[in-house]
């Protein structure tokens, strides 16, 4: 029998190390977490897209003014989660819910901390609920999550 050939190895990471710009639309929904606002923009037909976006969804037209949106809205849809995983924003039961928000025509998908899914129903009030101010940063996890309207 033959030895067996001896087997070179060498450690390799793949990585992509760049940043990336937010533009002035994104930049600016951010920027307005940070604050504790939740805005939107105008698009085709007067619509208003939450969250923004640079081109209107249906038509690719570019969208332009930048309108404040809920705190509060309405759960058009939603699934319990009732074990999270350690990837999820919560570690305690929540729901992932769309949320359209008050003066708003579009829906946004982030979490609802009801508590248990028998206080989750399609159509209740929800409102948002922000981290601490001196925690925000400028990131989507600046809303931490909306919470039931009544349980505020």
């Amino acid at each position: 029998m033959s030895e067996s050939p001896e087997i070179f190895t060498s450690p390799h990471v793949l990585e992509f190390p760049y940043s990336r710009s937010t533009g002035p639309v994104i930049g600016s929904f951010l920027t307005a977490l940070r604050d504790g606002v939740l805005i939107g923009i105008r698009g085709s037909g007067g619509k208003v897209i939450v969250p923004p976006t640079e081109y209107d969804p249906d038509t690719a037209e570019e969208t332009s003014g930048i309108v404040e949106v809920g705190p509060g809205g309405t759960v058009s849809t939603w699934g319990w989660v009732e074990t999270p995983l350690p990837q999820h924003p919560m570690t305690e039961p929540f729901a992932w819910a769309l949320v359209t928000l008050d003066g708003a025509d579009t829906a946004m998908l982030h979490i609802v901390d009801a508590g248990s899914a028998s206080k989750m129903s399609t159509g209740m009030r929800v409102t948002a609920k922000f981290k601490p101010a001196d925690e925000r940063i400028g990131a989507m996890a600046d809303l931490h999550s909306f919470v039931p309207e009544e349980a505020k």
